[in-house]
């Protein structure tokens, strides 16, 4: 006689579903994404801790020795918005222009889209074995010699990490094998890939692990209910570097539901620019207001203006010593203490876990299986396509 499986009920709590044996937690397919979002912390202390040892920090005055004319990050997917989270901080500080750009535009539109013919072109990967990624270093170290690379990665053993041994212009920063994370999507991998990043910046600081401790012990079963419920849209709002996380968070999202939940990511003065008209009453609204004071005025002004038009359904509101009026009285406010006492690349990272988990409970309320959602449409390394050369 067959034994009959009992049906897992589904938690909206991130405390009961820590609390599931791991064979359960495998059962409903998120056992290795809830790990690598819980052990984001406890990571990021040994990045910081990596980071400041003699190898890398050699490293990075190397690319940097001599000041270069542009830096270029670009990456595929979430290692785009990696790059979109560290730009305007290293061009602030280097105060030369700095552009993230996707390894793809690359590939098809070098020459419009390369600044210059010499920079520091900073390749950004969790496997580093996505087609565009090599394709893209193997065409600029022919057609822009001048460029200097650099590439971070979380495999030692993928191409972007091997395939240059021997190449003079190219350097390699590997991270930790615990951050190369096995589910389809990226999560621990997204954020110590920004914390590496923040290595051409100077005040690397563990602190931000703390704060992350402090959001799933005070807010991760808050966020687990809101990430339960039944909407079937939401706007993610950043400005900054907390536009990349809002990138992040929104596709984190579209994946994880299986294009189920549709998404925007915007910054609070865009969305007034035509995407305002997409808000509806079942949208879900996500603000990450920034640290920096003017910043947030606009951002405020914004989220008042959305009351007064009753725009844009229910609210979670991140960030420190919030204004009760901005949440509402039926919103979700994520006050962290100490959160504006980072830089803003560090609050991004933030951020990105707030999206995070509210993408993995609207997963499994859906019923998807947050480490392989959306029934093998997507695969956690986008499969080997044809390298088309120029002129072909």
């Amino acid at each position: 006689m067959t034994a009959v499986v009992k049906p897992v009920e589904i938690p909206k709590s991130l405390r009961a579903l820590r609390a599931l044996p791991a064979s359960v937690q495998a059962q409903l397919g998120c056992v290795d994404t809830l790990r690598e979002i819980l052990q984001q912390p406890e990571t990021w202390r040994a990045t910081v801790r990596q980071m400041r040892g003699e190898a890398p920090r050699k490293l990075y005055a190397k690319v940097l020795e001599q000041a270069p004319a542009h830096i270029v990050l670009t990456g595929s997917g979430s290692s785009l918005y990696v790059g979109e989270c560290l730009v305007h901080a290293l061009q602030a500080e280097h105060g030369v222009p700095c552009r993230a750009v996707a390894a793809g535009t690359l590939l098809t539109d070098l020459p419009g889209t390369l600044p210059g013919k010499a920079g520091l072109l900073v390749s950004v990967a969790r496997s580093g074995n996505s087609p565009e990624s090599r394709a893209v270093v193997d065409e600029v170290l022919a057609v822009a010699p001048g460029y200097r690379h650099l590439a971070i990665t979380c495999n030692a053993e993928g191409q972007l990490a091997t395939r240059y041994a021997r190449e003079p212009r190219m350097q390699v920063l590997c991270l930790d094998p615990s951050t190369n994370d096995r589910s389809l999507v990226m999560t621990s991998s997204f954020t110590n890939l920004v914390l590496a990043g923040s290595g051409l910046l100077p005040g690397l600081s563990p602190v931000v692990a703390d704060i992350v401790d402090t959001l799933f012990a005070r807010f991760g079963d808050p966020l687990a209910e809101w990430g339960s419920r039944d909407f079937d849209a939401v706007v993610y709002l950043g400005s900054g570097a907390s536009q990349g996380s809002a990138h992040e968070a929104a596709l984190k999202m579209l994946e994880m539901s299986g294009g189920q939940v549709r998404v925007m990511a915007e910054s609070s003065l865009g969305l007034r620019h035509g995407p305002m008209a997409w808000l509806n009453r079942r949208s879900l609204l996500v603000s990450f207001l920034s640290g920096d004071a003017r910043v947030r005025a606009y951002e405020l002004d914004l989220l008042r203006e959305l009351t007064q038009k009753r725009l844009g359904g229910d609210r979670v509101v991140v960030g420190e010593g919030l204004p009760p009026e901005v949440v509402g009285t039926a919103g979700l406010a994520v006050d962290l203490p100490g959160l504006y006492g980072l830089t803003p690349v560090q609050q991004a990272m933030v951020h990105t876990v707030i999206g995070q988990l509210l993408a993995l409970f609207r997963c499994l309320s859906l019923g998807q299986r947050p480490d392989a959602p959306s029934q093998g449409v997507l695969t956690r390394v986008v499969a080997p396509f044809e390298i088309h050369g120029q002129g072909g």
